[in-house]
Formats: C-alpha cells, sequence, structure tokens
C-alpha cells in the first residue's frame, strides 16, 4: 500500500488510513477538518463544494477548480489542493477583498465555492469579458440571488493584479515533482489504482476483472457521494499516457480516452465550434475539468450530449485490450439503453472524429429547462453536405427520442437529393414520427419531443441558409 501524498494549502500531507471511495469533501471536512468547503448538493451542480487543484504542466501549475464532492481521495494524489481556507496570508486574498467591497455575500454558504471558482478564473489570465465570466461562475449556484455584486467582484479581479501565488508556483511545483506518484491505494477491502500505462491498466485489468474503470468520476462519483457506496476495486484512467493524446491527422481528430473536456475544447472550436458550445452546457467547469468524452461515451445514456455529436460526424471509437485493437462507428458502439459494444477486458483508447469536408456544414442543439448544467430533454446534431442547393447528404442524429441515440434514417433518406429550402421541411414531423416514438417522462411528453426535434431540424435548415448566403455574397 502507498499513501496518498499532495500539497494541502501549500504544505506537505499524506493519507494512509482514509477508505479510498471517501470523497475530497468528506476527507477535507471530517479529516482535515478544513470546513468552509460544503456540501450542497453533492452531485457537482452547487458549487458549494469548488476547490482548486494545481497539476503540473510543462514544469508549472495549472489551476484549475473541480467538484469536491464528485472525487475520491485518490484522485489528488501529486496535486496541489487548495481551499478557501488556503488563500488569506495576513491579509484576505484579492478574491476575497473584491467579493467584500462589493458586498457580493449574503448568507454565505455558497460564499467559498464561488471564492475557489473565481481564484481559478483569477489565475486563468481571462479579460473581463461578461460571457467568460458567466462561465467561470455557471458552476456555482447563489440560493439568495446575489449574481450582479457576485458577477461584479468577479470582473474586478480579471487580470487583477497578481497574487502571493504567483511567486509561489516555482516552489510548488518543485515540491509536487519530489512526490512519489501513488499506483496503488488499499485501505481493508477497498483497493484504487492509478496505472501510469496501457501495459500497466492491463495488468491491473486482469488483476481485478470487476473493477470499476474510472475517468473522470462525474457520473460514476455519484455513487459514492450520493448512494455512499463502498466500491471494492476502482481502476482510474487518469494518468494513462497513451489515453492522454489529442492528435489531427489523416484528415481526423483523435481525442484519448483519458482527455478531459476542457482538454478537448480548444480541438473542437477549432474544427467543430457547435460541438464545443454543447460541450460547455454540459457541465460547468469544474465538472469539465475532471469528465470525459469517452466516459460521456461509455455511459451510453440516451440522453448524453456528445453522442449525437459523435453519430452525426461519423466517428470511430477504438477499442484497447491486451489482445489488441479493434475499430467500430459510435453508431454500432452503442448497442441499447446504457449498453455498449465494450467486450471484457475492452477500454476506450481514443474517440477519432472525422473533419468537415470544404463546403461541409455542422451543427449541434440542445433542449431542457435550463440553459446551464441540465440534462437534455432532445439534443440533436446534423452534419450536412450540399451540391447545387440540394442535399447530397445528411447525418441527422438525436438523443431522447429513443432508448439509445439514434439516426433518423428515414427522414435523411427522404430529403436525399431535395432542394435545401424551407418547403420540403412541412413534412418532417410525420418523417420524425416514423423514425421514434419518443418516451413521455417529467422532462417532456412524447408529442413535444417529436416537435422540438422537428424546430431543431428548421433551426438547422434557417442556419446554414444564412451562412450561405453570406458566403455567396462574400464572393
Amino acid at each position: 500500500m502507498t499513501a496518498v501524498r499532495f500539497l494541502l494549502n501549500g504544505r506537505p500531507c499524506s493519507e494512509d488510513g482514509a477508505p479510498p471511495s471517501m470523497t475530497v469533501l468528506d476527507w477535507l471536512r471530517t479529516r482535515a477538518h478544513l470546513t468552509g468547503t460544503k456540501e450542497g448538493c453533492a452531485e457537482g451542480d452547487c458549487g458549494a463544494c469548488t476547490i482548486v487543484l494545481g497539476r503540473r504542466v510543462d514544469g508549472s501549475l495549472r489551476f484549475q477548480a473541480v467538484n469536491s464532492c464528485l472525487m475520491m481521495l485518490p484522485q489528488i494524489a501529486n496535486c496541489a489542493v487548495f481551499t478557501v481556507e488556503g488563500l488569506a496570508d495576513g491579509a484576505l486574498h484579492p478574491v476575497q477583498q473584491a467579493l467584500v467591497d462589493a458586498d457580493a455575500t449574503q448568507c454565505g454558504f455558497c460564499t467559498p465555492g464561488f471564492v475557489m471558482a473565481m481564484f481559478a478564473f483569477h489565475h486563468g489570465g481571462e479579460p473581463p469579458d461578461d460571457a467568460l465570466i458567466h462561465e467561470a461562475l455557471a458552476g456555482n449556484l447563489c440560493r439568495c440571488t446575489g449574481y450582479r455584486p457576485i458577477v461584479a467582484a468577479c470582473r474586478r479581479i480579471a487580470n487583477g493584479p497578481a497574487d502571493r501565488f504567483v511567486a509561489e508556483l516555482p516552489a510548488l511545483a518543485d515540491a509536487l515533482s519530489t512526490l512519489p506518484p501513488c499506483t496503488d491505494y488499499r485501505q481493508g477491502p477497498q483497493t484504487f489504482l492509478m496505472p501510469r500505462s496501457l501495459d500497466a491498466l492491463f495488468v491491473a485489468m486482469a488483476q481485478f476483472p470487476d473493477a470499476i474503470l474510472l475517468a473522470g468520476g462525474t457520473d460514476l462519483g455519484l455513487r459514492v457521494s450520493k448512494d455512499r457506496e463502498a466500491l471494492p476495486a476502482v481502476i482510474a484512467l487518469e494518468a494513462v499516457a497513451e489515453l492522454r493524446r489529442i492528435q489531427v491527422d489523416g484528415g481526423a481528430t483523435e481525442i484519448g480516452g483519458a482527455v478531459t473536456y476542457t482538454e478537448a475544447l480548444p480541438d473542437l472550436d477549432r474544427h467543430f465550434p457547435s460541438f464545443g458550445s454543447l460541450v460547455r452546457r454540459i457541465g460547468s467547469r469544474q465538472i469539465r475539468n475532471l469528465g470525459t468524452i469517452a466516459g460521456n461515451l461509455a455511459t451510453a445514456s440516451p440522453i448524453g450530449d456528445t453522442i449525437p455529436c459523435l453519430i452525426a460526424l461519423d466517428a470511430t471509437v477504438t477499442l484497447a485490450s491486451r489482445a489488441g485493437e479493434r475499430v467500430l462507428p459510435v453508431e454500432s458502439f452503442i448497442t441499447g439503453y446504457r449498453k455498449t459494444g465494450l467486450a471484457p477486458g475492452e477500454i476506450i483508447a481514443a474517440i477519432r472524429i472525422p473533419l468537415l469536408a470544404a463546403g461541409e456544414d455542422f451543427a449541434a442543439y440542445k433542449v431542457c429547462k435550463r440553459f446551464d448544467q441540465d440534462i437534455s430533454t432532445v439534443v440533436a446534431a446534423f452534419r450536412l453536405e450540399r451540391q447545387g442547393g440540394k442535399v447530397a447528404r445528411l447525418r441527422a442524429a438525436y438523443g431522447g427520442m429513443a432508448a439509445r441515440a439514434l439516426r433518423a434514417a428515414g427522414l435523411e433518406a427522404a430529403v436525399r437529393g431535395r432542394p435545401w429550402t424551407p418547403a420540403w421541411l412541412a413534412d418532417v414531423e410525420a418523417l420524425l414520427a416514423r423514425d421514434f416514438v419518443p418516451i413521455t417522462d417529467h422532462r417532456g411528453g412524447a408529442a413535444y419531443r417529436l416537435r422540438a426535434a422537428a424546430g431543431l431540424l428548421r433551426r438547422f435548415q434557417l442556419e446554414t441558409s444564412l451562412v450561405e448566403s453570406m458566403r455567396v455574397e462574400a464572393l
């Protein structure tokens, strides 16, 4: 057994007696007695549990806000952990002072989480742009409805004066470099393994064939934070070097199985801007700093937001095991309600997404009750190729319309060769009704889902026609 070693508010810390499935939030509050970090929802929605992790990247530290309620203790191994108690040093930190000056705290329960989200924003070097501030704070809820002064305080510290941590970063990075890696943490009947290579991962999977594979934990974490499960064996994928790669070659971008949403976003923004915009609505920065596209794919939820995008883009998934690799279309990988084509001993090594050809259009849309961080009622993704003003090929994939994300095959066939104009959309509801028989639940009725699905296609037609008009005018 090895201990979990990390830096806690700048000081070396080691833990070898807590169960592996103890959440970081519980460890901070009950064992470190740092009770500024709060539990509000225990599912990564409210942000009251926000802490900041510093990880070594190219010899320096990168600060990221995360939800401590969704993380198991070994996940902070070899990290610099910052809580609200660690920011002030004789005087308030500039973020804390800005909140005071803006009169931005009411009951105060949510304030520590806002402080830490703003602390990460402060160190991100981002400008005081309202959209960026909204994005930085979207993972934190204030139930006293005090957002205006909180936003004002965040605006004050954007690109503000350097804090004491800027000078301390080299020393913190050096201190982290001296910590031995934690690859095997056990306590009682529980085991948490953190392999560093694919070979080591396959050895661990052979040793613990029933172990749960942990990518970001934004879904799995609920089993420990909400259900209080003592998971017998967990194998974390985060440190597997071969799963951390992003590369563009051969007309496609390939995203490794352990690449987080945050790490993938620059690549998505460059090649599929609408996909990037959708990812920003999947979850807050706290969620995106942990969660992975591969994890979203592996859960095979019928309302998993990335899956229709991957299907519409004709993406493939590379599955790896000790026996080698095989490649499946994402469309074939999802086999049913929360079911996939993963065989025993296999992992998602990478997702390969073909780039758009010149003149092709892609867009993704999401209908839900709340704009940020809400589960979809309907999610749609479309990839369109036109020739001479007519549809040469349309790939239309929907989530929330069936037991799994699916293409509207009948609709695709019916529109092939038609002019890309509003006229042919008159019968789109009838076409979709042949492809899908959606359910009725608390998020929306079947009729509503069909109308929403049709409306999203109409929106895509309108937007792409406007874009095409601007292209022609530019010529």
